[in-house]
């Protein structure tokens, strides 16, 4: 007997809370198989194709390409277990237990090979609820009674097999194996503003998501006969502190584990209830919001602040907010580095890039002053310094600014560091650096030069506690070895977190760059 299972859109990894649909990979109807992608979806991060930890045949999707949804919303829904001798409405053959990704009768279940966070790698248990009645409706924000206890549960976000039925009904196509009664069940409405046909399960209130009774007082004693599944003293404290009544809330951890997202969204949701929920003859005798001077008077266009430029802006609010940062510069004659470079690439081998060269620079000097790869822990009021040092560099590309990764730099020589930048300067340009490649930066590098600008203070990338500029290298008058000459010269600029080091730290720091940056043979002493 088949089971529907709703695969919800996973934790991408660092902190991502969101992503957009950019296409679908497969059809309501379609079988799919373990850890086969059936989406693509555009983070703030990287362009990434989702695998599905269950094989079935799929029943409905959630979202049209280009809907933006939270991590933990539906994505589509699969049932899973149907007979091999069944087929599709459609025509397609439905796969045996290995392509549904369901344990045959003469050995174990064929597990998901991709660990997604939120999802095991284990094929889904056996189900152990019981199907309702066709006329009864399921309680909202409960586990839906098709899904297996150990997989996803609906959670706030409806039930999942009602989708699924909305779906598949809309496609005009019959899973093989699924019973009159759990199409029934898949058919019921997962909310009162469910959409049929798209499967979009918009999300509710907390106040949407209490039980509903049936007269019987079956459902009144669901949660209260037995613990509340939650771990956590601050999940707990947070509950109280926001007036939440855990026992109403569907945990989104293993086995309905109540976790510390799930009771922020309940709190969000309780504090946006009573804008939704006012009585009418409230809401006419309650003054009108003032709107400020831009929304009244101001026309133009209004651009959602979302994706590669949502999470910019984020981040760099965090660190205006966190760090108090500082800035000092220096003005460098780079005319023997620039020969320096020239010599190297006449010697053949792998070309050496300019930004190579100043991030041996960087890793060089972090050596000397270690205070500035570090970071700042609040709660335990310490400054963690970092052993390795992973340089980021800022690169724009079309979907915006990014700063990808070089993990362990200070281990890598010139050529090593040009090689990868290169490649990861690639990957930036095509939308394909994964999350990994763009996270975990100890120090960055901003070559703002490329932009034709001399100098700039920047935000430093937070959690970071520093970053180094370098503007554009142009001829100018320089005094060398007491005579006016035109030499290649560059504006280097630190800015730095004052809670990690004072200004003596960080102008010793930018002083031993420009340092390098004259004389590139001051290198040679840590080579």
């Amino acid at each position: 007997m088949a089971q529907v299972l709703e695969f919800k859109l996973p934790d991408l990894g660092e902190g991502l809370t969101e992503a957009e649909i950019v296409r679908w990979l497969v059809q309501v109807g379609d079988v799919v198989a373990v850890d086969q992608p059936v989406v693509e979806v555009e983070t703030a991060k990287a362009m990434v194709e989702v695998p599905c930890p269950y094989g079935g045949v799929v029943t409905a999707r959630y979202g049209e390409e280009g809907t933006e949804l939270p991590v933990g919303s539906p994505l589509l829904t699969v049932a899973v277990g149907a007979p091999a001798s069944g087929a599709l409405a459609s025509g397609a053959p439905a796969s045996g237990a290995r392509a549904s990704g369901t344990p045959t009768s003469g050995g174990e279940g064929e597990g998901s090979g991709n660990v997604l966070v939120g999802y095991g790698t284990q094929a889904p248990p056996a189900r152990r609820g019981r199907l309702r009645p066709p006329g009864a409706g399921a309680a909202p924000g409960r586990r839906s009674p098709g899904s297996s206890e150990g997989g996803p549960d609906s959670g706030r976000h409806g039930s999942a097999v009602g989708a699924a039925g909305a779906g598949a009904g809309s496609a005009g196509s019959r899973p093989a194996g699924l019973t009159d009664a759990e199409l029934a069940v898949a058919a019921a409405p997962a909310g009162p503003t469910a959409l049929a046909g798209t499967g979009t399960a918009p999300r509710r209130s907390v106040r949407d998501e209490e039980p509903v009774t049936d007269g019987t007082g079956a459902d009144a004693g669901r949660r209260a006969d037995g613990p509340v599944p939650v771990i956590s003293p601050l999940v707990r404290r947070l509950a109280r502190e926001n007036g939440l009544d855990l026992r109403e809330l569907a945990g989104s951890g293993p086995d309905g584990l109540i976790t510390r997202a799930d009771v922020e969204h309940a709190a969000r949701a309780v504090a946006s209830a009573p804008a939704v929920a006012r009585p009418p003859q409230a809401a006419a005798t309650a003054p009108a919001p003032a709107q400020s001077p831009t929304a009244t008077h101001a026309r133009g266009t209004r651009i959602p602040l979302k994706g590669v430029r949502g999470a910019v802006a984020d981040k760099l609010s965090r660190s205006r907010r966190e760090i108090p940062d500082a800035t000092c510069w220096v003005d460098a004659d780079a005319t023997e580095l620039m020969h320096a470079r020239v010599r190297m690439n006449e010697a053949g081998g792998p070309k050496i890039s300019l930004l190579a060269l100043l991030a041996r620079i960087c890793t060089a000097a972090l050596a000397r002053f270690p205070e500035l790869n570090s970071t700042v822990d609040m709660e335990a009021r310490e400054v963690v310094r970092l052993d390795a040092v992973h340089l980021g560099f800022a690169a724009q590309t079309e979907r915006g600014l990014v700063v990808p990764v070089v993990k362990d730099a200070h281990t890598r020589d010139a050529e090593s560091l040009s090689a990868e930048f290169a490649r990861l300067t690639e990957a930036a340009r095509t939308g394909t650096l994964t999350p990994a490649e763009l996270t975990g930066g100890t120090f960055t590098l901003n070559n703002y030069g490329v932009f034709g600008v001399d100098g700039s203070t920047p935000i430093i990338n937070h959690p970071e506690a520093a970053m180094l500029g370098v503007g554009r290298i142009i001829p100018k008058p320089w005094v060398h070895e007491g005579e006016l000459a035109v030499r290649q010269v560059v504006q280097l600029s630190l800015t730095f977190d004052h809670r990690v080091c004072d200004g003596g730290t960080a102008g010793g720091f930018l002083r031993y760059v420009a340092d390098c940056v004259e004389q590139p043979a001051v290198l040679l002493r840590t080579l």
